[in-house]
């Protein structure tokens, strides 16, 4: 894969059409919803991999699979997907405040307005991957760098902020607002991000260098298989 290239036009459409198509399950992301839940991993609080997070754009049950013609097909969705989130990795990495959020367009009495909802579902997906993980910006004196998402994204929001999203024009400056929040999003989760770590338990007590080697061979472990290891 050539995952340093972010996706052209027609690769962008490819990728588009395939998720929009009667082969992708009926909860599956649209581009919009997929590049909110995309930027949620890559800039939030824990670094989540693609084994994990990539059964989700298809939906949230099990049974959410998408059905390619091929396994040809198959890597190439994949590698698609990939480098739509590799994009996005980099741009936050080289430039942040140069991210551009994938958000929709529509007109509303005679004004182009833009529409970041479905962004926002995306992105309150990927917080889902690790909800706890997320308290720390919450709960901190930037918390109102999450407004905007929340507002946008949240299943429920109270009934005198309905206003605010209903409202197409308020619902705009939502969106300019999230959009110029995002750098510090990321800023503020740069130094407190948690790589992936595999935890391993450890089901039998751990073997003394002078006790007998587990093996059998009735040497000391540290003439044994300790000398393996010490080498």
């Amino acid at each position: 894969m050539q995952l340093d290239q972010p996706l052209s036009e027609k690769e962008f459409d490819e990728l588009d059409s395939f998720l929009l198509s009667e082969r992708s399950p009926e909860d599956a992301m649209t581009m919009d919803m997929l590049h909110g839940y995309l930027t949620a991993i890559a800039i939030g609080p824990e670094t989540i991999m693609p084994a994990e997070w990539l059964k989700k754009v298809w939906g949230k049950e099990e049974t959410d699979v998408p059905q390619f013609k091929h396994e040809k097909e198959e890597q190439r969705i994949i590698e698609l997907i990939m480098r739509f989130m590799n994009e996005v990795l980099v741009t936050f990495e080289v430039a942040p405040k140069e991210f551009e959020p994938l958000f929709v367009e529509h007109e509303h009495l005679g004004q182009t307005l833009i529409d970041a909802e479905a962004w926002c579902w995306g992105f309150w997906e990927g917080m889902e991957l690790r909800p706890g993980s997320w308290d720390p910006i919450w709960d901190s004196e930037v918390a109102d760098l999450m407004r905007p998402v929340y507002l946008l994204g949240a299943d429920e929001i109270e009934e005198e902020e309905l206003p605010l999203v209903e409202d197409p024009v308020k619902a705009h400056k939502l969106a300019q607002e999230l959009e110029a929040n995002l750098p510090n999003i990321y800023k503020f989760w740069l130094p407190r991000r948690k790589a992936a770590v595999e935890t391993v338990k450890r089901d039998e007590p751990k073997v003394g260098r002078n006790d007998d080697c587990p093996c059998g061979s009735g040497k000391k472990y540290k003439k044994c298989h300790g000398a393996d290891s010490a080498e």
